[in-house]
């Protein structure tokens, strides 16, 4: 009798695979991923900004520093060559370091010599609003236009008061001229008028277009007025000699 066969079953297919759902922590650990992420790009972008201000702080402190060392060196060389005297001519270029306008501005002996017709007039004060003060920044005043327009020589008065304190006694008294700051002394102890250890002696210092010293002494309220008047008196003179000369070198040249 022939043998039956049977047929094997055949194996069951495999489970299809089963999709994972996002669990709550893993959407936590998600979120907690980019808060990360965020923090980090913040703190950088901070870090760089703090970087910037670093530098900013650091570049204005170096330029304070050479503006200060600028500043002893014109002392140190106005020390070494002692106080100038009538007749001296002083090497502008570092003479009496920076002072500021009352407006402001900053500015060197330099450049006020540079920026006037034919000289500088500096007239110290100890103290804005003072009486004697008062009376010496009003004589100037009433006769400035005789002092600078006859020979073109800029008036300044000079003190170490602040800008803030010199623009009130500038404007109350109303005065036609600058006052100039010098809370360092290096102007003023420049051309010989500090007082020791620490003060403005009243006085006057006169310079010209070439840096000859004119002028250069203490001196009371109507006294320093009366140098300056001395030495527009002598520059007339001597423009009026000047003049006098060219015509007759022309008339001379004329006759040949």
């Amino acid at each position: 009798m022939p043998v039956e066969l049977r047929k094997r079953k055949a194996p069951p297919p495999p489970p299809a695979p089963v999709k994972k759902q996002a669990t709550k922590a893993t959407k936590a650990a998600a979120k907690a991923k980019a808060q990360v992420e965020n923090a980090a790009s913040k703190a950088a972008e901070i870090a760089s900004n703090a970087a910037e201000v670093t530098t900013e702080t650091a570049t204005a402190a170096a330029q304070a520093a050479a503006e200060a060392v600028a500043n002893g060196a014109a002392k140190a060389a106005t020390a070494l060559a002692g106080n100038p005297k009538v007749g001296d001519l002083i090497d502008l270029d570092n003479f009496g370091g920076e002072v500021e306008t009352n407006d402001g501005t900053k500015t060197s002996l330099k450049k006020l010599v540079e920026e006037s017709k034919a000289g500088v007039v500096l007239f110290t004060y100890p103290k804005a609003s003072t009486p004697g003060c008062t009376r010496q920044v009003c004589l100037f005043r009433d006769s400035y236009t005789a002092l600078s327009s006859a020979t073109g020589l800029s008036i300044y008065g000079l003190s170490s008061d602040s800008p803030k304190a010199n623009t009130t006694f500038k404007e109350k008294q109303k005065l036609p001229y600058p006052l100039l700051c010098d809370p360092s002394y290096a102007l003023i102890g420049a051309i010989g008028l500090k007082k020791a250890p620490k003060g403005t002696t009243r006085g006057v210092f006169v310079v010209d277009k070439s840096g000859k010293v004119l002028a250069a002494e203490p001196g009371g309220p109507e006294a320093t007025v009366k140098v300056v008047q001395r030495v527009v008196s002598e520059m007339g003179e001597e423009g009026k000699i000047g003049k006098e000369e060219a015509e007759e070198v022309v008339k001379e040249e004329g006759e040949k």
